[in-house]
């Protein structure tokens, strides 16, 4: 796999260790010469969204928001966005072809939500709360947790009226800096959805040894596993997989297993799924086409 589209997988931004599991160091160098990834740190990599988003705020005179935000702090995303995104006053005239090449947020941003362009971390994630689809907004307010760019008494503390209000709590209250990566976090987020209560990274002793699933719902003895095929690369990782998941069974655990283009592109499946183990039915009509086992 080539750097970028690996490190868009790995959210925007990962350590070489991570971006190794993907692709190449060949791969990675060329990357970084054409630009495509850029080296934020030693041994850490970045798409560019963040540093497209502040060229393209700084020549509107707004304020980078929302997932370019996030990028710009270093939070690792579900998706990038396809365009810069800039706040900019409701009061103020932009031509549309000024914007042609920007996604533009129309919204007042105060002067101490922003630092040097940016809106700050604890306002990216309300707006992301407020903005964005619920899996998405959870993986950015997970990512933020995690890097310590933002404290869960913030998140506890923070007064959210107006529109989009009950979305925002909703994102705060479940934001968990146990989720490894935006993929752990959006099928947190299509879990709690489906009615079904998980909790991230949870002990479970299996005698033999303790184990942390990805996801664990204790009520319903369920472990859900994000399960990336870059984590199973060699014949010791794949059998060790597989005898936690023996012995997960064995001591009355269900196992449900999902990749991540499923997770991430194939949601209607992981909903199907959830929705049967939430409900215990489903109408034939509604299965998904990637439910169906060719013949």
């Amino acid at each position: 796999m080539k750097a970028a589209p690996a490190l868009e997988r790995l959210g925007g931004v990962a350590s070489t260790q991570a971006l190794l599991r993907l692709t190449n160091r060949r791969q990675i160098r060329r990357a970084a010469r054409q630009r495509s990834i850029i080296k934020v740190a030693r041994g850490r990599y970045a798409l560019p969204t963040a540093q497209a988003a502040r060229a393209a705020a700084v020549a509107l005179s707004g304020v980078v928001c929302l997932r370019s935000a996030a990028a710009h702090h270093g939070w690792e995303l579900k998706t990038q966005p396809e365009l810069p995104e800039v706040a900019i006053n409701p009061r103020r005239h932009l031509p549309r072809g000024r914007r042609a090449d920007v996604r533009v947020a129309w919204m007042n941003v105060a002067e101490d939500d922003v630092v040097a362009g940016v809106t700050t971390p604890m306002k990216t994630v309300l707006d992301c709360a407020r903005h964005l689809p619920f899996d998405e907004a959870l993986a950015i307010a997970d990512s933020a947790l995690r890097s310590g760019s933002v404290t869960r008494a913030e998140m506890d503390s923070a007064q959210v009226r107006g529109a989009g209000a009950a979305a925002v709590r909703r994102v705060l209250a479940h934001a968990d800096a146990r989720a490894a990566n935006p993929f752990e976090s959006v099928l947190r987020a299509l879990c709690i959805e489906a009615g079904l209560d998980v909790v991230p990274q949870q002990a479970i002793d299996l005698t033999t040894g303790t184990v942390h699933p990805d996801l664990v719902c204790v009520i319903r003895r369920l472990v859900l596993e994000a399960d990336s095929w870059s984590f199973h690369a060699t014949r010791k990782a794949h059998r060790r997989d597989c005898v936690r998941y023996n012995l997960l069974t064995i001591h009355g655990w269900r196992v449900l297993r999902f990749t991540w283009e499923q997770v991430m592109h194939e949601q209607a499946y992981v909903r199907w799924v959830l929705r049967l183990i939430v409900t215990g039915r489903v109408e034939q009509d509604e299965v998904p086409q990637a439910a169906r086992l060719s013949a």
